[in-house]
């Protein structure tokens, strides 16, 4: 591809084959939408093989994760952005309820049963062996790096106003 100008390096078309030479000209939205879509789908797989949704865990780690016990609604509100519409984590509450692992009290809190903190921790543990694998041959600083970049992105994109 002939180049539009010698200081800026141009985008090219997104290249799942793209050599080495070529990568600073791949769009980032293409290469973020594969490492998604692969990570996600490895991680659900996983939690499928023992009857666990991704969801669950998130609303598993929220009850667990704050000084006091989090209400339905405030679970509800904090992890709606992260789910596939706006009726999953009321759904995932209620499911983690009927399993045993979620009970609520008067005041519509949230608390981990024993069944849901066992839950929780081999939860956390397949996670961790997960990420493991998706880590394999990239040190912290390098993941470290990657991140920053990606932030940097966002604010790039985010303080331009371009949406």
């Amino acid at each position: 591809m002939k180049p539009l100008s010698g200081s800026i390096t141009d985008q090219a078309p997104a290249d799942p084959a793209a050599t080495e030479d070529m990568l600073a000209s791949q769009p980032i939205g293409y290469w973020a939408g594969l490492v998604h879509e692969a990570v996600t789908r490895r991680l659900r797989d996983a939690m499928a093989r023992i009857d666990v949704t991704q969801p669950q865990y998130w609303v598993l780690n929220r009850v667990t994760g704050g000084p006091t016990p989090p209400s339905r609604e405030g679970v509800i509100a904090e992890l709606t952005p992260l789910a596939g519409g706006q009726h999953e984590i009321p759904r995932v509450i209620d499911q983690l309820l009927h399993r045993g692992w979620l009970r609520i009290d008067t005041g519509q809190n949230l608390h981990l049963t024993d069944a849901g903190e066992a839950a929780r921790i081999r939860l956390r543990r397949l996670a961790t062996e997960l990420r493991a694998e998706v880590h394999k041959d990239i040190s912290d600083e390098e993941y470290v790096a990657a991140l920053k970049v990606l932030r940097t992105m966002i604010a790039n994109v985010e303080g331009n106003g371009i949406s």
